[in-house]
């Protein structure tokens, strides 16, 4: 079949209308005129039309205003910086800060960690020498920095090692720049161990009880404990990692309490609470049982041996249990009643239930504040020294306006009161003439107060000049007599 062709008039028409739609709407398909088709809102088959972004619902807006909690952990001295450094390899959702004045200690830990070399004037890149003065004075040069590190900050943890230079002199520095900026404070604080020496221990005693006054809560773990968890042949790294281990844990489990939602859940202003208050002995543990450990499993959570205090006498408790779909109500009471019992009849206790789908065991997080730890801190306050009074410095110059004191002697006069009184201008004096010498003796006369005083001054000047003669040395007392 052949084409028609095109008459002159309808290639006119063409050209026209082609040319209208360029001018218009560029290049492409002539628009179409009329007025448009009424739809019935539905694309296709029950889709709805995209008319824009959809409105946001109120609780999306909620969630906006809902403030983001902040928490930063820092580590203060060489070996709070290793702590922190392995607990940042494995936790997420907190910052974390190094803290040293050793190069190269700085030098050696992960990536994840901010480091920040403080006292460089002093110690000019090396260690403090185990000085606790020098870490004190190294941190309140650096108190901007310090401001800065810890402003805007919800929750803070400081983690050190005491018994060193910078951890047991800068971490009370830290804590009160913390206080004064109403952060939620918490440390995480080592003991040396036994070999170590006494005088490190003492430093250590020392730093803590700084530290208790300006600290909401703090945990006390003595490296010898080690050894309750370990075996004694185990090497050395291994042994050191066990504390970092167990707080690496206990810290993310932490952390998971305030960000994580549960079925029963625990937010910020729980642990706030729980964590309300000064110098509170805390106890932060977390571990996982299976279905079928006994109760001896439960007693590690509630006395782990890495501590040497339990969860007795707390007044504040926050515990939360998470686990599969078919943890059931038994369970979730035999672990609250096995706590409940240990701590103080008048305790805060919150508890949280939360899932897991990816293990099979239960875990349980604890942390207890205000525990009866009281025979640990007495032995470590026991044996802290007590403090030497400063003697008083006498210049030269006030030495000469001091003058020496003499000792007085006291005289005492014994002065008899006249019993008979005989006056001159009267009838009875006549009397007298006639008496004899004894009987005159006899007789006491009275006297005017001046007559007495008188008397008491020439025996004062007698007795004196006695005294002065015995002063003078033997060779010259001669001399004075015969004068």
């Amino acid at each position: 079949m052949a084409r028609r062709k095109k008459t002159k008039t309808k290639r006119r028409r063409s050209r026209i209308y082609r040319k209208k739609a360029v001018s218009k709407k560029g290049r492409g398909r002539p628009r179409k005129r009329g007025r448009p088709k009424k739809t019935t809102g539905l694309r296709g088959r029950g889709r709805p039309r995209k008319r824009g972004r959809p409105k946001k619902t109120q609780l999306e807006k909620g969630e906006k205003s809902i403030k983001k909690i902040r928490i930063r952990l820092i580590g203060i001295g060489g070996g709070g910086n290793s702590i922190v450094s392995e607990i940042a390899q494995r936790i997420k959702g907190a910052t974390f800060y190094a803290i040293n004045s050793d190069v190269k200690a700085l030098n050696s830990l992960g990536k994840k960690v901010k480091r920040l070399q403080f006292g460089e004037a002093l110690t000019h890149g090396l260690g403090t020498g185990t000085d606790p003065i020098m870490g004190e004075e190294i941190a309140r040069q650096e108190r901007d920095k310090i401001k800065e590190i810890l402003e805007g900050q919800d929750l803070v943890i400081l983690v050190a090692c005491l018994g060193g230079g910078l951890g047991s002199g800068a971490a009370p520095v830290f804590a009160r720049i913390s206080k004064n900026l109403n952060n939620l404070t918490y440390g995480i604080f080592t003991l040396p161990f036994k070999f170590e020496g006494e005088k490190k221990m003492d430093t250590a005693r020392k730093s803590l009880e700084k530290l208790k006054t300006e600290l909401n809560a703090f945990s006390v773990i003595p490296n010898e404990r080690i050894f309750h968890v370990i075996d004694r042949s185990a090497p050395l790294k291994k042994a050191l990692s066990a504390i970092n281990k167990h707080l690496t844990n206990s810290i993310q489990s932490l952390i998971e309490i305030i960000y994580k939602a549960g079925i029963i859940n625990i937010d910020f202003a729980d642990l706030r609470t729980i964590f309300d208050g000064k110098g509170k002995l805390t106890y932060l543990n977390s571990m996982e049982l299976s279905k079928e450990d006994d109760k001896d499993a439960l007693d590690k959570i509630i006395n782990y041996p890495i501590y040497p205090y339990g969860i007795d006498g707390a007044k504040g408790v926050v515990f939360n249990i998470s686990g599969q779909r078919d943890l059931s109500l038994l369970q979730v009471n035999q672990i609250s009643q096995s706590i409940a019992k240990l701590v103080s009849k008048e305790a805060k206790i919150i508890f949280g239930v939360s899932r897991r789908s990816r293990s099979s065991k239960i875990k349980i997080s604890l942390l207890a504040t205000g525990c009866n730890g009281k025979d640990v801190i007495a032995k470590l306050e026991s044996k802290i020294q007590p403090k030497i009074v400063k003697k008083q410095i006498i210049k030269k110059k006030d030495i000469k306006k001091i003058k020496p004191l003499k000792k007085k002697r006291k005289i005492k006069i014994k002065v008899e009161k006249p019993k008979i009184s005989i006056l001159e201008k009267t009838p009875q004096a006549s009397l007298t003439s006639d008496l004899s010498d004894q009987q005159k003796q006899n007789i006491r006369v009275r006297k005017n107060a001046l007559q007495i005083k008188k008397e008491i001054e020439n025996e004062e000047a007698d007795i004196v000049s006695k005294e002065r003669l015995w002063e003078r040395p033997a060779f010259l007392r001669k001399k004075s007599s015969q004068d």
